[in-house]
């Protein structure tokens, strides 16, 4: 599923809010059926938890806090740190490179998706994976699908019920800074992890809303969302051609749907980790492109076929 601060902050339309919210409540069933032991989320950061001074493409949490941005859950999550280490293990064993984090600190792309399925982020036991989808340069998408085989294949030998998540995308360009054109504060903050003040943060959320008032508006300089490629994306995952993301070109993905649309590495992996049990049907297909949220907002289910 897709995510956004923006669902948490005034401006977007009750029509809008509405419809998403049925597509969420629609997949909050599915998982209220399916009753998960455990959750595997495969979720970006926007230089809340990870940063330039040491990021890995890929990173396991033993132990996770949600920092609160936007809104969402502040405090630890309910990591069981023998499963993740285990994951860990897993994964470097079959030749995927990862991290591990006895202390992440994960931000709305991990937690809401967590609280808008389940109510409340410490629900279940949960083991997040990031996904580096922001800060530049990012590794091949292959490596991408390579980790989600390699975390997909392990939970299999589990013999428990898992819900994989994966939270991001699609298209969209929201005003996150770089390397390049960061101000002084916010490259100390996106190198070092300077902490943020109360009135920086409120300055920036008035920032981002600012940002999807002017861009719902067809005003300002973030890239417009693309529904033809972002449905291109969806259908790709509906008819099992995963292999075809190892292609991709990091450049094109950006040029065509914008800078963060890197995040649908998150669902690259998560449905490569449900493909390494075989097939899958897909269901709750909803898309919705919304300038409000800044976002091509986009929700799926799947389960593997028996």
């Amino acid at each position: 599923m897709s995510h956004s601060p923006l669902l948490n902050l005034p401006g977007p339309p009750r029509e809008l809010l509405d419809d998403i919210a049925a597509a969420i409540g629609a997949a909050r069933e599915f998982v209220t059926d399916f009753d998960p032991e455990l959750v595997v989320t495969f979720s970006p950061d926007h230089y809340n938890g990870f940063f330039y001074r040491a990021m890995p493409p890929f990173c396991i949490g033993t132990a996770a806090e949600g920092v609160g941005d936007y809104g969402t859950h502040q405090g630890p999550l309910d990591v069981p740190a023998e499963l993740a280490t285990d994951c860990v293990r897993a994964v470097l064993d079959a030749d995927v490179d990862v991290a591990i984090s006895a202390a992440m600190d994960v931000d709305h792309g991990t937690v809401q998706p967590l609280q808008l399925l389940f109510g409340d982020a410490t629900a279940k036991p949960v083991i997040p994976v990031f996904i580096n989808s922001v800060a530049t340069p990012l590794g091949p998408m292959r490596r991408v699908r390579a980790l989600g085989s390699a975390v997909g294949a392990h939970l299999a030998t589990l013999g428990k019920r898992v819900l994989i998540v994966g939270s991001g995308g699609l298209s969209h360009d929201p005003p996150v800074p770089t390397l390049a054109t960061a101000p002084p504060a916010a490259l100390d903050r996106i190198v070092r992890g300077a902490p943020m003040t109360t009135e920086q943060r409120q300055a920036r959320q008035t920032a981002v809303i600012e940002a999807a008032r002017e861009f719902a508006a067809g005003q300002g300089r973030l890239a417009p969302l693309n529904p033809d490629w972002d449905h291109a994306f969806l259908d790709l995952l509906d008819t099992h051609r995963l292999a075809e993301v190892d292609g991709w070109d990091n450049a094109w993905i950006a040029e065509h749907a914008g800078n963060s649309a890197h995040e649908v590495r998150t669902w690259v992996a998560a449905f490569a980790a449900l493909a390494a049990q075989g097939s899958y049907d897909t269901a709750n297909r909803f898309y919705r492109a919304a300038p409000e949220l800044i976002a091509g907002f986009a929700i799926r289910t799947a389960v593997p076929i028996s």
